[in-house]
């Protein structure tokens, strides 16, 4: 129906002499190469706009009978078009964040990291914390010396930060390594006992290494945040404001319109409506509200918030961390690493918790997305919305990365509804240690089996975790359809690949379907919001290679350009 009273207003259009002023289109792209990702009218070479949404999709003869006076006509010059990037998993403050702390996503070794962290140190205030983000001891090319399970000890950064706290977050933020002098303003001593769903990493003969993993980071992050925590509420609101500009840049000039945010807690929630409502957001972002306690699932009755600001902030889910990262063992298999005999991981979070935020979703509405990333995790997240929705739930849970899953449970996501939200991005980020881990039949059968997925009928959605991964989507892209890594080729079990359409599609509408707003964006469809990327490369077609190369040339987001490459 929506595409009949669409295609009713392009004949009125076109049937009209001398329309009213007001009707016609304030922009035109023509002489465009658009993938619409709309299966009614999959590609199109122009596209009329009003306002901030999408009024004709079609030809260049058709659409531009549509201008009037005043309407711009913008020449594309073939370039290859399509719905803006959505962003399907990632934590939007923290990318904003990594812009302004220490990057460690690129680093070769424990040697450069530290060496950075020397550097800042000098110009570092007495007591102020030195923060940094996206190291990953799989990933160095060189040796750090003696190690546990991997990791550094932390002599070299105590020595060089003697009087500054270090806080150094794995890739995945689901591990730290902290300094001496962290450790002591935590209080921590090697008569500390390991948290529940975490570990305080420790050699053969007890000493702390400096490494946190999971739930132990917490000992840590208290005195971090209390640090924190000492700026004024109007430091707070302008150094979260910075982080959000900072981050709607950086996506923007990736072409991403919309960002799905995995994890805001109620304070920030409030900073991102009230930047919203005053048109302060350059994108849109739909949040999860971080797991709240059970003294706070009451303040859930707030929401859904949908469609604020003009669609720029939505929140009507909540997110749960119920295991934690491979690459820090903190998966939750169903046996052992192949590389720590004995140990399955971390369960972060009881299951009754989660069986409770299950209930308090249910009752008020909102889609439960719960972080599972071992196959044991994902197994009992299925038996969660089995138990409280039954099968064939209309609610579009989520499953936040079902990175590793067991054969037999692949079917149950189609089974019950449940949105496998993949991010395919680190499938190849993980690729040189995923078999080490899990061994080669476990990695064939069950890791980022987003073919198998698919297959079963399940939904699926795709996204970096930025700031774990490089919030832009090309390379994502490129992982999803090759399975390579782009620096040595290296290719991780090719009969997972997505097509080439699948790809793209699960960047724009297979995203906005996992948060209830196919019927706003993910399209380029008549009514639908004027969210648009223009790309130097036709992702569709080209070469696998050169979706690495392609350049964004312009991102628009309701119908104006946000972006434009100069």
């Amino acid at each position: 129906m929506k595409h009949i009273f669409a295609f009713s207003i392009f004949v009125l259009f076109l049937s009209c002499s001398n329309p009213p002023q007001s009707q016609f289109p304030n922009l035109i792209f023509v002489n465009g190469n658009f993938f619409t990702a709309d299966s009614l009218r999959p590609q199109a070479t122009a596209i009329a706009i009003a306002g901030d949404r999408i009024l004709a999709v079609g030809n260049d003869a058709e659409i531009k009978k549509l201008a009037g006076k005043e309407t711009q006509i913008v020449d594309l010059q073939g370039a290859f078009a399509m719905p803006g990037f959505i962003e399907g998993h990632g934590h939007f403050n923290g990318l904003g964040e990594s812009l302004q702390n220490l990057n460690l996503i690129n680093t070769k070794s424990w040697a450069e990291i530290t060496g950075l962290v020397a550097e800042k140190a000098k110009s570092a205030k007495p007591g102020e914390w030195i923060e940094g983000r996206g190291w990953h001891q799989e990933k160095w090319s060189e040796s750090s010396g003696a190690t546990v399970n991997g990791y550094p000890y932390n002599t070299e950064l105590s020595a060089i930060s003697p009087n500054n706290p270090v806080i150094l977050y794995h890739a995945s933020g689901h591990g730290l390594i902290a300094n001496s002098k962290a450790i002591e303003l935590a209080g921590i001593s090697s008569e500390t006992s390991d948290p529940m769903g975490g570990r305080i990493v420790r050699d053969a003969r007890g000493k702390i290494t400096g490494v946190f993993e999971e739930n132990a980071m917490g000992l840590i992050e208290k005195p971090f945040y209390t640090w924190k925590n000492l700026r004024s509420e109007a430091e707070q609101i302008a150094a979260f404001e910075k982080s959000t500009q900072l981050a709607a840049a950086e996506c923007l000039a990736k072409g991403i319109s919309s960002f799905q945010d995995a994890g805001s807690n109620f304070w920030e929630l409030a900073q991102y409506r009230r930047l919203a409502e005053a048109d302060q957001l350059p994108l849109r972002l739909w949040v999860m509200a971080s797991q709240p306690t059970a003294h706070d699932i009451p303040k859930l009755a707030d929401f859904p918030q949908v469609g604020l600001g003009n669609q720029h902030f939505t929140c009507r889910a909540v997110k749960c961390y119920f295991d934690g990262a491979l690459g820090s063992y903190g998966a939750w298999l169903l046996a052992p690493y192949d590389d720590k005999p004995g140990f399955v991981g971390q369960n972060t979070t009881p299951l009754d918790t989660i069986t409770r935020m299950a209930q308090a979703c249910h009752q008020y509405g909102l889609q439960l997305c719960v972080h599972a990333i071992g196959d044991r995790a994902n197994r009992e997240v299925l038996n969660v919305v089995e138990k409280e929705l039954g099968a064939k739930n209309e609610q579009r849970w989520r499953i936040e990365h079902s990175q590793h899953i067991d054969p037999q449970d692949i079917p149950r996501f189609a089974q019950l509804g449940v949105v496998a939200s993949m991010q395919a991005i680190h499938c190849t980020s993980d690729a040189p240690f995923v078999v080490k881990r899990l061994g080669t039949e476990r990695a064939r059968t069950g890791a980022y089996a987003w073919r198998s997925v698919l297959d079963s009928g399940a939904h699926l959605a795709n996204g970096t975790d930025a700031p774990v991964e490089d919030v832009d989507p090309l390379p994502c892209l490129y992982a999803s359809v090759t399975r390579k890594r782009a620096d040595t080729g290296l290719e991780f079990f090719p009969e997972q690949k997505m097509t080439r359409e699948e790809a793209l599609l699960s960047y724009t509408i297979w995203n906005a379907w996992a948060a209830f707003e196919e019927k706003e964006k993910g399209s380029l469809t008549p009514g639908k919001l004027a969210d648009i990327v223009v790309l130097s490369k036709d992702l569709l077609r080209c070469a696998p290679e050169e979706i690495l190369q392609a350049k964004v040339l312009k991102t628009v987001v309701g119908g104006k350009v946000k972006y434009e490459r100069k």
